[in-house]
């Protein structure tokens, strides 16, 4: 986003530092705590996997009749995290999706997965995302994140999917998921080992490869166009404030627990 203003990046910064300097990372210490976060953040999980399709459907052909899309370097980048994301291999043998490497982190650690199961399910019934969340009984911050997330996603706004999926995802992760096996390390390795599997992978992956690369292909489809930048920085700046709505919610949660 080259072409943006400085105070635009100001802005981004601020809230950058804000999710990574955030007080959730120290009041996640200890089942309970691991608990409560994998239960509200697993929505995150589920709407980056959607985020990440609107990309592929966006940047790749993904239609029949098969006709090749624009750019080539492109395709590889999306098709790539999508492999990675979609059908990741397990320490143990086998392929998963990483949302289903999270349902599987939070039955191990114990976590509550009836809100995300209930949610799943209804909209694989066909009830809308905003039906589903409210029957699946998640915080108003969970919903207002999701909702803001698959605006983006279905808007079929190339720069925007973009600029959400680089600014707003793959360039905070690595920080954020590092904050939180620092936190976690203390503790009960074995409660915990597939979910620190999945938060090394998203370490390792995003910070070497998909992060400097997803800003890349954010900077090429906006390129000098100063509408087109305003725009993925305004996308950015909504993603990242609904980021910092679900880590407070998340940690009055952690606060609040009896």
């Amino acid at each position: 986003m080259k072409a943006a203003t400085v105070e635009a990046f100001v802005d981004l910064r601020i809230l950058t530092n804000a999710v990574r300097d955030h007080a959730l990372y120290e009041n996640v210490r200890d089942a309970v705590s691991l608990r409560l976060l994998m239960r509200a953040h697993v929505f995150a999980v589920w709407d980056f996997q959607s985020l990440l399709k609107a990309l592929q459907r966006s940047m790749t052909c993904v239609d029949v009749p098969w006709l090749p899309t624009a750019d080539p370097e492109a395709r590889r980048l999306v098709n790539e995290i999508v492999l990675d994301e979609e059908s990741d291999a397990c320490p143990w043998g086998g392929h998963l999706s990483h949302f289903e490497l999270y349902h599987r982190s939070m039955v191990e650690c114990g976590a509550d997965t009836g809100p995300i199961d209930q949610f799943v399910s209804g909209v694989k019934s066909g009830h809308s995302i905003d039906d589903a969340l409210t029957a699946s009984g998640t915080s108003a911050a969970v919903r207002a994140f999701v909702a803001t997330t698959m605006k983006v996603a279905m808007s079929r706004s190339r720069h925007r999917i973009a600029a959400a999926f680089s600014y707003g995802r793959e360039d905070i992760i690595p920080e954020m998921f590092q904050r939180l096996v620092q936190s976690l390390e203390a503790g009960n390795p074995g409660m915990w080992s597939t979910f620190q599997f999945y938060l090394d992978r998203h370490i390792r992956n995003d910070a070497e490869k998909h992060g400097p690369m997803a800003r890349s292909l954010t900077q090429k489809l906006c390129g000098s166009d100063s509408r087109l930048n305003a725009e993925a920085v305004e996308t950015a700046r909504a993603c990242l404030e609904a980021r910092v709505a679900l880590w407070d919610d998340i940690v009055q949660s952690i606060r609040c627990r009896s």
